[in-house]
């Protein structure tokens, strides 16, 4: 069911003359839009009265960077010096290749520029944006599954799916397995905490986030087939999100244990302004 539901998705949300628009690209604003909604509903739940422009300022910048972070780390750990040779494919991001893990540095240093112009503590909006970011994540893979990109090995589980670009073999829905994990998984895990009294301090749902996500994509990416220009890594067992996903651990870890100690109430503004 899985294989015929792929089959009958178009990439192409729809076109009008020269103008094309990818599910791709809706899954980032739509993806950017809730996770500012959830962010706005949370700090309403907490009482931080965030102003909605503030918030929007927020979630615009990190936005930004996300998107050039993303891109600059496939260019620099995927490309495999493709785009050293073809400096203005970088530019191509119609032509896919972005990177989660330069999404997330990107996104952090749009945020603290974006905190820094609002007065805002940046410890606690990174943890009302993470409560939120697993929806963005849940649609962007899913938009992975209908372009037919990022799958996963062979298997002869009914749920397989025939990629066009992998073979006439079914495969791992990979794509879907991290919507699961990173998404809604992850999503319903933050709700919860984020509902918890007392509210937790300030960098617990930013350590939980990123391991938790360290850990999902760990996982996954045993069932998900490495880059083709890049393959395995280290006599052919280890890929590069692994890589770079095993720093994540560590740092979500050490940043949960450093938050229980610390204690730092959640705040707004940093000046207490309503």
């Amino acid at each position: 069911m899985l294989n015929e539901l792929y089959h009958s998705l178009d990439p192409v949300a729809f076109s009008a003359g020269p103008i094309t628009i990818y599910w791709y690209g809706i899954s980032y604003i739509v993806g950017a839009l809730l996770t500012g909604v959830v962010m706005y509903r949370t700090q309403k739940r907490w009482g931080l009265n965030i102003s909605v422009d503030d918030l929007m300022t927020v979630v615009v910048c990190v936005v930004f960077g996300l998107l050039i972070g993303a891109r600059l780390f496939y260019v620099l750990f995927y490309g495999d010096g493709y785009y050293f040779a073809h400096p203005l494919e970088i530019f191509a991001v119609n032509h896919g290749g972005m990177s989660f893990h330069g999404g997330l540095v990107g996104g952090i240093l749009g945020g603290l520029v974006a905190c820094r112009i609002c007065r805002l503590s940046a410890w606690t909006v990174a943890d009302l944006a993470v409560i939120g970011a697993p929806i963005a994540l849940a649609l962007g893979r899913c938009a992975n599954f209908i372009n037919g990109e990022l799958w996963g090995k062979p298997t002869d589980l009914p749920w397989g799916v025939v990629f066009e670009s992998g073979g006439d073999v079914a495969r791992h829905p990979s794509q879907l397995y991290e919507a699961l994990l990173e998404g809604v998984l992850l999503f319903v895990a933050m709700q919860l905490l984020s509902r918890k009294r007392p509210l937790l301090p300030q960098g617990t749902f930013m350590g939980v986030f990123i391991a938790w996500y360290g850990v999902a994509r760990i996982l996954v990416e045993f069932v998900r087939v490495p880059d083709a220009q890049l393959g395995y890594l280290f006599g052919g067992f280890v890929t590069m999100g692994q890589l770079l996903s095993l720093p994540l651990v560590i740092v979500g870890v050490a940043l949960i244990v450093y938050a229980l100690h610390a204690k730092r109430p959640q705040r707004g503004y940093l000046d207490e302004r309503a």
